[in-house]
């Protein structure tokens, strides 16, 4: 007689260990720490603190200072070109694209998510690199995701199909010996099997499910994962089809191997982006068609007349309130303080705000720019009044809109109102120009009253 504990009249009880899915091998991530230590694409040389009481201090200072004269350091300078046709700015230079993401996370790949990586992606899909970039990790993840959540339905509607069975065989005996069972009890004697799923439970139900079957079928030495599907389809063609698909596969590996992949992806910088590289730290060049550089005060307006659409002449008036003078107020004034600005069109905002960067965590505020007319010059015709109200022109409808976005995905709103001044007088001096600018922060938060108490 076998024992109870490993065998059972069928053959032995696999036991719960077995029954878990195997942990999969992650490969290592990036140090990020490393790679992105330079906040800026800013060559930054720290001179040692000097200490009165400590003669040393001194002597290391003055050799520093010995040493930037003698070889005084030089900052990089990038390049990138401004395209007339879609109004923005590109980095063409691997090492520059390397530079401006890697420092600061300035920029989006044109062919990427947001880093660009399209040639490691490429690559990894012909075979001559190993590993997986993060928008595979992310395709793999959703895919996991939704067999997951077909199999949480699939146990659900099991759960109820067999809560329903015993409701009704209860219903159906009337003369137990005991006495009739009433329908909350057997709700109540069926609730464990109604319990909470949960991605956990639904790898280890899939894993535990899939060991069994092979078990009974004589066939344990084949572990399967977690996620295999039970409904896989397959397609079989020809055997004139899959002798050419197997030609032509042998006639890209040889191509592959024979040719080198030529990086076709560039770095497009958005205009604010673009000026505060160009002004607040000096790191970007700006050329035009005829490979000129643009100096910063035509730049500035020829991203002011490139702020609409279409865009405006050149020969335009500039107005104080022209939306990239609004958004570069705001840009500015985050970066100034440390924080990681980058678009916030994906979650209908106009930026977000990051800690470090998108590399080590989730945006936790999300910014919406408003202009504001304090000034009594806005209030003194009638057709400037009519000019400031279509500026300012919002619903209630579409705050909370916006509020509810930023609430389900887990940030802050911060509404900041940009004070517009009267019209300048001239443009020549960008740095007073924007200093006649002032931002007001707004957080919005909702209000519970259980959570806020004394």
């Amino acid at each position: 007689m076998a024992s109870a504990a490993g065998f059972n009249q069928t053959g032995p009880v696999p036991s719960s260990a077995a029954l878990k899915p195997p942990r999969t091998n992650r490969p290592a991530r990036p140090n990020y720490r490393n790679i992105h230590r330079y906040p800026l694409p800013v060559n930054v040389h720290p001179i040692p603190a000097v200490i009165p009481h400590n003669p040393l201090s001194i002597i290391s200072a003055v050799l520093s200072y010995l040493t930037f004269l003698i070889s005084p350091p030089t900052q990089k300078i990038q390049t990138a070109y401004f395209d007339l046709n879609t109004s923005s700015v590109h980095v063409t230079d691997e090492r520059a694209i390397q530079a401006l993401w890697q420092m600061g996370f300035f920029g989006k790949g044109n062919l990427s998510r947001s880093e660009p990586s399209w040639l490691e992606r490429e690559k990894k899909r012909r075979g001559l690199l190993g590993g997986s970039t993060s928008e595979e990790a992310t395709r793999k993840r959703r895919t996991e995701r939704r067999e997951l959540k077909l199999e949480r339905a699939r146990v659900e509607a099991l759960a109820i199909e067999e809560r329903l069975k015993a409701e009704a065989a209860i219903r159906d005996s009337s003369t137990v010996s005991n006495g009739s069972a009433s329908i909350d009890d057997s709700a109540e004697a069926t609730a464990v099997s109604v319990e909470k799923f949960s991605v956990k439970k639904a790898m280890e139900a899939k894993y535990r499910e899939s060991r069994l079957r092979k078990t009974q079928n004589g066939d344990a030495s084949q572990p399967t994962g977690p996620l295999e599907s039970a409904n896989e389809k397959s397609v079989r063609f020809s055997p004139v089809v899959q002798e050419r698909q197997l030609t032509s596969t042998a006639v890209q590996d040889i191509e592959t191997d024979d040719a080198i992949i030529e990086n076709e992806e560039h770095l497009q910088l958005s205009n604010e982006e673009t000026f505060f590289l160009v002004y607040a730290l000096g790191s970007l060049h700006v050329v035009d068609t005829l490979n000129n550089v643009i100096p910063t005060s035509d730049l500035l307006p020829l991203l002011c007349h490139h702020s609409y659409y279409p865009a405006r002449k050149s020969s335009a008036a500039l107005q104080p309130d022209d939306p990239f003078m609004i958004s570069y107020t705001v840009y500015h004034h985050f970066r100034s303080l440390g924080w990681v600005v980058r678009s916030g069109v994906k979650f209908g905002t106009d930026y977000l705000l990051y800690n470090r960067g998108p590399v080590f965590s989730h945006a936790e505020f999300a910014i919406i720019i408003i202009p504001s007319y304090e000034h009594p010059y806005w209030a003194e015709t009638q057709e400037r009044r009519h000019h400031v109200a279509s500026k300012q022109d919002r619903s209630w409808w579409w705050l909370h809109c916006v509020n509810r976005v930023q609430a389900q995905v887990k940030k802050s709103l911060v509404v900041c109102y940009v004070e517009v001044p009267p019209p300048p007088s001239s443009i020549d001096d960008v740095g007073a120009l924007l200093g006649r600018y002032k931002v007001r922060e707004f957080l919005l938060r909702r209000w519970t009253p259980n959570r806020t108490r004394d």
